[in-house]
């Protein structure tokens, strides 16, 4: 590399790539945004989970409302389509009533242990 006034050539770090150092940048930049309030708040693992959960559930309620409403226009739907796609939505929406049942319990059991 040829440095910016004398010209001569500058030899390059040993130990540092760049990697390491984009990383670095990185955190410096989300800590100014943070610091900043303009940084969005990070979600959690368990929550963007579940809300990810949550968004496929209703994703598929959703498509089992249009095929249901097309096959009610006379479309050309055919019925096991439209029971396929039901049922799918209804175990989605069984399987996400378990969970909360499940979380619902287990809230109820860490908040009823002694201190």
């Amino acid at each position: 590399m040829i440095g910016p006034v004398t010209g001569a050539a500058i030899a390059p770090l040993k130990g540092i790539d760049t990697s390491s150092v984009l990383a670095l940048r990185a955190q410096i930049l989300d800590r100014n945004a943070a610091l900043s309030g303009k940084a969005e708040p990070v979600k959690s693992g368990f929550e963007s989970a579940i809300t990810e959960a949550l968004r496929a559930v209703n994703g598929t309620q959703a498509k089992a409302g249009d095929i249901s409403a097309a096959f009610e226009r006379g479309d050309t739907v055919d019925i096991a389509s439209v029971m396929l796609a039901r049922q799918k939505a209804s175990i989605a929406f069984e399987a996400t009533l378990q969970v909360r049942n499940k979380l619902l319990s287990a809230y109820h059991d860490v908040m009823s242990m002694p201190v």
